[in-house]
């Protein structure tokens, strides 16, 4: 007999407060390779966005640097004025000088003008959730949560969210402020971050996993079992991928983007996929492979 693993939560409370649907949307494919420039028609890209609220998307994800400044104008474009259940997080402390130049900013004072920035292209006075893109090595981490709190107390930020760190620098980070999300690198493939999910869980902290669907790694040997579980839901490969970061932790919120209506109604179709505690096994065993 088949035993059922426990269904997963829909929503996630943000903040503790605030309600989100926990499969969001990501922008970085709505800009060009390198997440430089635009990318396909204006047009296209607009009603991607749409079409993704429409299908009960109550996140959004994007950063200044996708573009840069692309992704946020083609969020307010879009979307604004924004719905009252819809959740806009960006990102900021990383500035881009080309492609494939990224640097790291964090002195208070560059992330005072870059949330300024983001604010003026999402056309909102306050941004649901503003996330460190990188920790500067060079600025005292006490220096840029110190920036990102002051912004929150004068109301152009509700919450704050750190992205790519290790689990004793987010406990680190908790003890200068309040943090409600992370975002690193997590999927069936890359449990490298599992330590920093577990102080996620514990403080009931959004986890958005960046690289959902492992960046089109899941082939070979992870294929083949990917393929056995997927056939028996009628399912796609990326679908159980991201149906498994939804069963595995209810604190996981994945955001894969794309650029593809088609693709957009097959990753969200994951909402729908319940796996059993069979396929959790063969799933979980992917890592070790």
């Amino acid at each position: 007999m088949t035993s059922s693993f426990p269904s997963p939560d829909d929503s996630f409370l943000l903040g503790g407060e605030l309600p989100v649907r926990r499969l969001g949307y990501g922008t970085a494919q709505l800009t060009g390779p390198g997440y430089w420039g635009p990318r396909g028609e204006r047009r296209d890209a607009l009603a991607v966005l749409r079409s993704a609220v429409e299908q009960g998307v109550t996140l959004i994800d994007t950063a200044d640097n996708y573009g840069p400044g692309v992704a946020e104008e083609l969020v307010a474009d879009a979307l604004h004025p924004y719905r009252d259940d819809l959740v806009i997080a960006t990102k900021g402390g990383v500035v881009r000088t080309g492609d494939d130049a990224w640097h790291i900013a964090g002195r208070p004072e560059e992330l005072r003008a870059m949330c300024e920035a983001s604010l003026r292209r999402l056309r909102t006075d306050r941004i649901d959730l503003y996330q460190l893109h990188r920790l500067d090595p060079q600025v005292p981490m006490a220096d840029q949560l110190g920036a990102l709190d002051a912004l929150r107390q004068e109301g152009k930020i509700r919450y704050i969210g750190l992205d790519t760190l290790t689990a004793d620098q987010l406990e680190q980070a908790l003890s200068l402020t309040g943090i409600a999300s992370v975002q690193n690198r997590f999927n069936l493939l890359d449990r490298a971050s599992d330590a920093v999910l577990k102080v996620c869980e514990a403080h009931d902290l959004a986890f958005l996993p960046w690289f959902p669907l492992a960046n089109g790694a899941l082939t070979g040997d992870s294929a083949a079992a990917l393929d056995k579980v997927a056939e028996g839901h009628g399912a796609t490969r990326g679908q159980i991928a991201l149906a498994w970061l939804l069963h595995r932790s209810p604190v996981l919120c994945p955001t894969p983007g794309t650029g593809s209506p088609v693709h957009l109604s097959e990753n969200l179709g994951a909402r729908e996929i319940r796996l059993t505690t069979e396929d959790m096994s063969r799933l979980e065993a992917l890592a070790s492979a």
